[in-house]
C-alpha cells in the first residue's frame, strides 16, 4: 500500500529467515524506472510503523559496500582425507593462539573433510580466513570462512536464493510470455518453432503434470522486450492447432493475484450506489409505519 501510490508494482516481498520471521527488509519490483525513483525520493527516511525506514536501489549482494565481521570460530572445508588434527594445527598456528581445533569425522568412515579452528583473539581468526581461502593444499582448493550456527547459514541461503530470484525477475522482465490454451499434443520444439519467427528464443516450455500430460499453458521468453512485445501483439487470439491462443507477458502468480484484487477494489468503489426499492436513505421508502393498538 505504502509503494503503490507511485507505480505499477511487478513484485513485492518481506524478506523471512527460516521460520517465517520478518528480517527486516524486502524488495519491490516496479515497472519503470521513474516510478522506483519517486518512491526512493518520497519513502526514504519516512516514519513507518514507529521506524524510520530505508528506501534504496537494489543491489547485488557482490556490489554492497562490505561490513567488517567480528569472529573467532572458523570453518575450514575441502580438507583431504589425510589431513590429520596435528596436520590443521600446523596449518593454522602462524595466524595466532587457538582455544580448540577439531576434524569433524565419521566413526566408519574417518574424515568428513571439514573441521573448526576457534582463536583467541578475532584478529587472527580473519587473517586465518583470508589467507586459507582458495589456498591449494594437497590437490585441493580449501573454503575458509567464519563458522555459522545452522540457522544462520539457512537465513543465509534463503537470503541468497531471494536475490537470485529478484535477479532473475529483473533480467527477464517483459522478455517471458505467457502462452494459454495450448492444444494437449503441443511439444516443446512446436512451441518454440510457432514463435520463432519473432526473435531469438531463450527458452520455450510446455507446462506439464507429474504424468507428463499437459496443463494447457507454457513459457516462451525472448532475448528482447522488442520481441516479446511483437510476438504478444502477433500470436494472441491467433490460432494454433485448432485452438486459438492467449498470450501475454508473465507475471508471478502473487503479482497477478494482487492485480486482481487491486483492479476489484477500484471497480467496487467506482460502481455507483443504487438507491432501495422504496427511496434513499429510508428502509421503507417512506416515514415509519405506524400501527394503532
Amino acid at each position: 500500500d505504502t509503494f503503490s501510490a507511485f507505480g505499477k508494482i511487478l513484485s513485492c516481498k518481506v524478506a523471512t529467515d527460516a521460520s517465517g520471521v520478518s528480517r527486516g527488509f524486502g524488495f519491490v519490483h516496479f515497472e519503470t524506472d521513474e516510478a522506483a525513483a519517486l518512491a526512493i525520493e518520497k519513502v526514504n527516511g519516512m516514519m513507518i510503523e514507529e521506524k524510520i525506514v530505508y528506501v534504496g536501489v537494489f543491489q547485488k549482494r557482490t556490489e554492497r559496500p562490505s561490513t567488517k565481521e567480528v569472529f573467532s570460530n572458523v570453518y575450514i572445508k575441502n580438507l583431504g582425507p589425510d589431513v590429520t588434527q596435528a596436520d590443521l594445527e600446523e596449518m593454522v598456528k602462524e595466524f595466532g593462539k587457538t582455544t580448540s581445533i577439531k576434524i569433524m569425522e565419521d566413526p566408519e568412515k574417518g574424515s568428513k573433510g571439514f573441521g573448526f579452528v576457534n582463536f583467541e583473539e578475532p584478529e587472527s581468526a580473519a587473517k586465518c580466513v583470508e589467507a586459507l581461502n582458495g589456498k591449494e593444499h594437497n590437490g585441493k582448493t580449501l573454503f575458509c570462512s567464519r563458522a555459522q550456527k545452522k540457522a544462520e547459514r539457512e537465513a543465509a541461503l534463503k537470503a541468497k536464493m531471494d536475490e537470485v530470484r529478484q535477479e532473475r525477475i529483473a533480467k527477464y522482465q517483459g522478455m517471458n510470455l505467457y502462452v494459454k490454451n495450448l492444444n494437449d499434443e503441443v511439444t516443446d520444439d512446436e512451441l518454440r518453432d510457432e514463435f520463432a519467427q519473432y526473435g531469438t528464443i531463450t527458452s520455450a516450455r510446455v507446462m506439464r503434470d507429474d504424468k507428463g500430460k499437459s496443463k494447457g499453458f507454457g513459457f516462451v521468453c525472448y532475448s528482447t522486450h522488442e520481441e516479446a512485445a511483437r510476438a504478444v501483439t502477433e500470436q494472441n487470439s491467433k490460432m494454433f492447432q485448432g485452438k486459438p491462443l492467449y498470450v501475454a507477458l508473465a507475471q508471478r502468480k502473487d503479482v497477478r493475484r494482487a492485480q486482481l484484487e487491486q483492479a476489484a477494489v477500484q471497480r467496487m468503489a467506482m460502481a455507483p450506489r443504487q438507491p432501495g426499492p422504496m427511496g434513499p436513505g429510508m428502509p421503507f421508502g417512506g416515514p415509519m409505519p405506524f400501527f394503532a393498538a
